[in-house]
């Protein structure tokens, strides 16, 4: 197989990494030069990872296409390229339709949406894709957990958790930089706070038919400290806050 990518950033960087680390990468790869150092690195790193002249050139040399482009200049970039409508494009730009995508690169008829996760370079976390598609499912799968669905409308949902990655880890950053502040190592803080988030995370999968709640619920021992760090946070309504920038983000990739 021979795959294009369209863009060439973070996120195709780390596709391309997941698919080289797993045992059979036979997959062939043809990166557009629009970031000239990250293609250049890949392309060093592995001997079937080419750079394209140009995107064009990507197109002409693809059956299989991947858009990796920024949202903002999206419309700017396709309208410039011709598609063959024999073209399987997956397009990976959140806050774009599949209805968006098909009419910038007529005549290509084969549309899949599909929102991988930067850990896919460790062949971790999961990725979520519409609609389902047996080529896109089997390239993705290698890559770590594969969610297919059928509604636009769903996925477009499970997009929005995605923009919750950033304020998770600010969320780490406030208790490591309150334990500096009472006078432990960063390092040792570091290292304390990583791994006990590494270990709370294993707990939706050891309990599967617990909801969150109830897990809060397990670790918020009454009259404890948990309980009361939920209570004050509920009460000055830092949740409703996190769901109403949520709602935000919906209405900003669903266009309503």
């Amino acid at each position: 197989m021979k795959l294009g990518f369209i863009g060439t950033g973070a996120l195709t960087s780390a596709i391309v990494a997941g698919l080289k680390s797993v045992a059979d990468n036979s997959v062939t790869i043809l990166l557009s030069p629009r970031n000239e150092e990250i293609a250049a690195g890949l392309a060093s790193r592995y001997p079937d990872v080419r750079v394209a002249t140009d995107n064009q050139a990507v197109l002409d040399d693809c059956d299989t296409v991947m858009l990796a482009v920024r949202p903002q200049i999206a419309h700017a970039v396709l309208r410039e390229l011709r598609f063959r409508r024999g073209h399987h494009v997956v397009s990976l730009i959140a806050t774009l339709s599949r209805e968006d995508v098909a009419a910038l690169i007529a005549p290509a008829e084969h549309v899949t949406k599909a929102l991988p996760m930067p850990m896919v370079a460790h062949r971790q976390g999961p990725t979520i894709v519409f609609p389902p598609d047996p080529a896109a499912a089997k390239l993705f799968g290698r890559l770590g957990k594969l969610i297919e669905v059928e509604d636009a409308g769903e996925f477009d949902a499970l997009a929005v958790a995605t923009a919750t990655f950033a304020s998770y880890f600010k969320f780490l950053d406030t208790i490591h930089g309150w334990l500096e502040g009472h006078g432990v190592a960063d390092s040792k803080a570091r290292d304390y706070v990583a791994s006990l988030f590494k270990a709370l995370a294993h707990a939706p999968e050891t309990t599967p038919h617990a909801g969150f709640m109830d897990l809060a619920g397990e670790y918020a021992t009454r009259g404890g400290i948990n309980e009361q760090v939920l209570r004050e946070l509920t009460a000055r309504n830092l949740f409703d806050a996190f769901a109403e920038s949520l709602d935000g983000v919906h209405r900003r990739i669903s266009g309503c």
